[in-house]
């Protein structure tokens, strides 16, 4: 491999915070082989969709990565946010992005298989679940177990490729789908 594919592949990206107390700031994201940050323009048209329920939120970022997700909605008005990121690199720059911004009070990381923090934790509810899976693994029995930890109302955002199948689930009510090229997102609300 060419020395200067290498230097480019272990460069560390970086992601602007859209609005809300941290916007314009900007945050640093895993370099993309292990994971996808969502583009700003997808994050913008989901926090737009969302502006009603993020405010006072308690909120789970499943497949955190760099914590994008959640960290936009603890700049718009969530409550709390639990990060949950397996590997490692994504990990610490979702630990050191929590620094930066000095919301440790309100940001809870985990390095932990998303799995197997649901089994040690099945009776925690949230209001709003940002699940996104690696597209290459799409691990859709463990998106399904993530719907058992809504509150009642409580709604599931599921970012998906923008082909291919799309997980169903029982007792969860599919309440939009939105395709921007090739990302799309799932809204699922429990009843």
């Amino acid at each position: 491999m060419p020395n200067w594919l290498i230097m480019v592949i272990s460069l560390d990206m970086n992601v602007r915070i859209i609005s809300g107390k941290f916007g314009g700031r900007v945050i640093k994201a895993p370099d993309g082989i292990t994971t996808h940050p969502m583009s700003e323009r997808v994050r913008g048209s989901l926090f737009n969709i969302l502006t009603d329920e993020i405010v006072g939120a308690e909120v789970l970022d499943a497949f955190a990565g760099s914590g994008s997700l959640g960290i936009e909605a603890l700049s718009r008005g969530a409550s709390s946010v639990m990060f949950l990121e397996r590997d490692r690199a994504a990990s610490k720059i979702l630990a050191e992005n929590i620094n930066l911004l000095k919301i440790n009070s309100e940001a809870t990381s985990m390095q932990i298989n998303v799995s197997t923090w649901i089994t040690k934790n099945p009776d925690k509810l949230y209001d709003v679940i940002f699940t996104d899976p690696p597209y290459n693994d799409m691990q859709f029995s463990t998106v399904s177990r993530l719907c058992e930890l809504l509150k009642p109302n409580g709604l599931m955002i599921l970012s998906y490729p923008g082909r291919g199948e799309v997980l169903p689930i029982n007792g969860i009510v599919v309440v939009d789908d939105r395709s921007y090229g090739n990302a799309a997102l799932r809204f699922y609300r429990k009843k």
